[in-house]
This record gives C-alpha cells, structure tokens and sequence, in this order.
C-alpha cells in the first residue's frame, strides 16, 4: 500500500508545504517525509490526524489504486439489446451499474423478473408504465422512480415515441444476465 506517496500527492494538490502540514498536524518534518516516502508506517491515530488536517476521510487514504474513480470516456461505452431495447453501459464499479436503455415504441423489458438489489430510474424521455408487484404508475420524463428489485417488476414504453430511461442497479451479486 503507497499511503505517502497519496498523502504527498494531495499535499501537493493543496499547495501546503510540509513545514505549514507539521505546524497543522504537531508532527515533525522528519516524520512527515518518512511517512511520505513509505519509509514508516504511521498509526491509525497518525493516519487520522493527517486526513483530518488534508480534509480527506481516512478510508481514502487506505484505498488501493484500483478502488479510486473509474472514468468510462463516451467513445469507449460498450452497447446491447435485449427485448429490442438498446442498452448503453455507460458505467461500472463493484455491484453498480448505470446504463441508458432506450425502448421504441411499446417495447418493455420483457415479462416481470426479479433480481437481487435495488434500482434507481430516471426517465430521460417519453412515458413509461412501471409496475412492480401490484403498483403500476405511468411516469414521464423527468420522472424518477425506484424499487427493491426481488419483486417482480417490469418497464414498457406506453408514449407515442421512445422512451429513455437511465437506470442504476446496485447489488451484491453479479448481475450480467439481466442485460
């Protein structure tokens, strides 16, 4: 784990000299660069008193590389279909996903399915009829909506031109057979 180079990295960022961070955390210049040249291994404690002088939670400091953001550029989304819906992935990390699922006119995501996880809508474009269990509700653009998704739900385009839907699931378990 490279915590000082992150500590120096965002030192840096705020133009805070070490002199100015020692006389804001009470630590020594010598510890500072050692703790920045991983050349020691400061407590949580130390840890703790540093985030809080940089302005940063704790558990960013401990992040690995690969935990941090994730950028997915336009040019490189990934695109499917399902049900005649063409879908644009247009992000990832962990158990969440976002994606723009456009339906054409009367499309719907086929039968009622159930998953584990939650979802959260927004409707970009057109009108939607949302039913999950024994709710249904007709929602338009600008409209958003969610739900538990383990109860049986579906979406269907009921307008007079597509429909775009923007969609973020969020769960535990892989979900790539969805679409």
């Amino acid at each position: 784990m490279d915590i000082g180079s992150k500590i120096r990295a965002i030192r840096k960022r705020k133009k805070v000299t070490i002199a100015i961070m020692c006389e804001g955390t009470g630590l020594s210049k010598g510890f500072i660069s050692n703790v920045e040249n991983n050349n020691t291994s400061p407590s949580i404690s130390t840890l703790q008193t540093i985030a809080n002088y940089l302005d940063v939670p704790l558990p960013y400091l401990l992040l690995e590389k690969k935990q941090h953001m994730r950028v997915v550029r336009k040019a490189d989304r990934t695109y499917s279909s399902f049900n005649n819906l063409k879908i644009e992935h247009i992000s990832s990390k962990g158990g969440l996903r976002l994606m723009s699922v456009e339906f054409p006119l009367g499309a719907s995501i086929g039968d009622a399915h159930a998953h584990e996880g939650e979802e959260c809508h927004l409707v970009l474009e057109g009108k939607v009829l949302a039913e999950q269990g024994e709710d249904s509700l007709i929602l338009e653009e600008g409209d958003s909506f969610s739900w538990n998704a383990s109860v049986p739900h579906t979406v269907t385009n009921i307008g007079e031109v597509k429909a775009v839907v923007l969609i973020a699931i969020h769960s535990d378990t892989e979900l790539n057979d969805l679409f």
